[in-house]
């Protein structure tokens, strides 16, 4: 029971143990804390908790290290690890040491006892240590990122069928590419291959290779895209532009695990992880009868949706560094870097792009500003003309859904209070000055009372 296990936490910050403790406390856990690890290290010599969460960087030494503690001593328990520092590096290493679970700070209290509760009930044998990969694939301290980071992380020891959702230019490939380097499947190759992109004639030869004669113009054996992923991945881009028959010998691939050259007889073995992407909806797709539904559900075996830039706002002055840097160093050019007027601006645009827009902004940006500081006014008129998010093509929800995630990543509370708020202060100015200031008719096209809408302008000013 919870009022009968022991949660240890180990943070060198006191006001993350206070926080900690009480609310552990108030779940019903016992809690011990320790600001460094020699002391938990010391501790473990006489007792041990049931769960322990510690900080990634800690004054005397990195928090993983408490696992070599464990490992060494034969203790077999769940590690939380959290950090304020979080990349897809740190998450993948931490899973691959053995943590349980990775949090990254500012965390929601909800989910820190939501995860101590799961592992509390799962054993800890299950954790098996490897040798994390160097990656510089993917940036973001967004929340919506670092939950992309722990998902690569649980999948590190697996070779599962992926399925990556998202808006084109959101980073799918590149999260493709973590994924097979973070695998047993790393030391194999990398291909990809945008279904899209070939015709559709040609794409049972692209994939699957042919023999000799088999068609005009084959004039000589060629070997396929799942030959040349042999002991390692297959990326198949824009799944959902791919032609129904084709699905269907995909489809045969992936639960034979062989198949023959166009035109063959050999039997050959399929020995490739296969991820694929869409920006499409599959199951709208499905109900259509333009996507095998069982298809589907052997390629998404595990889901992940990589969120639009529009979302992840927070994380545009990262990539914009990162961009910019990497455009200098391939041009031979001096890096420039963002205003702090610039990072405002560049947050309230929509990014129908995303990731990838972003990145040929820099490019544009490193040749063409004059200055080492990028100001508002070198941004291109292309840019400048386009609305901030929840304007033009994009949705209010979606300036909504922007906001919040940047309220809660900046440690934000009482949300519901300050949108609440604005939402009706806006939607009774539009009334308001739609109907020239005459209450009844805006209560009216409200769907107020005239008392109800004076009330709340009265309790809106009252609060401003």
């Amino acid at each position: 029971m919870a009022e009968q296990m022991m949660v240890w936490v180990v943070d060198d910050d006191e006001a993350i143990r206070f926080v900690l403790e009480r609310a552990l406390g108030r779940a019903g856990y016992k809690t011990k804390s320790f600001g460094n690890v020699k002391d938990v290290s010391t501790a473990l010599e006489s007792d041990r908790p049931a769960v322990l969460i510690t900080d990634i960087r800690l004054p005397d030494a990195d928090g993983l290290t408490v696992l070599k503690t464990l490992e060494e001593r034969g203790i077999e328990l769940p590690v939380i690890a959290m950090t304020a520092f979080s990349d897809l590096d740190q998450a993948v290493s931490a899973f691959q040491s053995g943590v349980f679970d990775y949090l990254s700070k500012p965390f929601d209290l909800d989910k820190v006892l939501s995860v101590v509760a799961r592992a509390s009930t799962v054993p800890a044998a299950a954790h098996v240590a490897e040798e994390a990969t160097e990656s510089r694939l993917l940036i973001g301290d967004s929340s919506a990122m670092q939950e992309v980071f722990r998902t690569i992380g649980r999948l590190s020891r697996s070779s599962i069928s992926v399925l990556l959702t998202g808006e084109t230019g959101s980073g799918k490939e590149v999260v493709a590419r973590a994924l097979h380097q973070h695998s047993p499947r790393s030391a194999g190759p990398f291909v990809a291959i945008n279904t899209a992109a070939i015709p559709a004639e040609l794409l049972e030869s692209e994939l699957f290779g042919h023999e000799k004669g088999s068609f005009t113009g084959a004039h000589a054996r060629r070997p396929g895209r799942f030959e040349e992923a042999a002991g390692g991945t297959l990326f198949l881009d824009e799944i959902g532009d791919m032609p129904l028959p084709l699905q269907t010998r995909l489809l045969r691939v992936l639960a034979e695990g062989d198949y023959h050259r166009v035109g063959g007889r050999d039997l050959l073995s399929a020995d490739v992880r296969v991820l694929t992407a869409t920006h499409q909806d599959l199951q709208k797709k499905i109900a259509e009868s333009s996507f095998r539904e069982d298809l589907y559900h052997r390629l998404n075996v595990i889901t992940i949706e990589l969120p639009p830039l529009r979302e992840r706002a927070e994380d545009i002055p990262l990539l914009a560094r990162h961009f910019l840097r990497q455009a200098a160093e391939e041009m031979g050019l001096e890096e420039k870097y963002l205003s702090p007027e610039t990072i405002e601006a560049l947050q309230k645009k929509a990014w129908p792009g995303n990731v990838r827009q972003l990145q040929n902004l820099c490019q544009q940006l490193c040749v063409m500003a004059p200055g080492e500081q990028i100001l508002p006014e070198d941004l291109p008129a292309s840019l400048k003309d386009t609305g901030p998010a929840g304007e033009g093509g994009d949705s209010w929800s979606q300036a909504l859904r922007s906001w919040t995630r940047k309220a809660l990543f900046r440690g934000q509370t009482d949300l519901m209070t300050e949108a609440r708020n604005e939402l009706e202060r806006v939607i009774f100015d539009c009334a308001l000055e739609f109907t020239g200031g005459r209450r009844v008719e805006a209560a009216r096209l409200l769907g107020l009372g005239r008392n109800t809408l004076t009330r709340k302008l009265k309790e809106l000013e009252e609060n401003n």
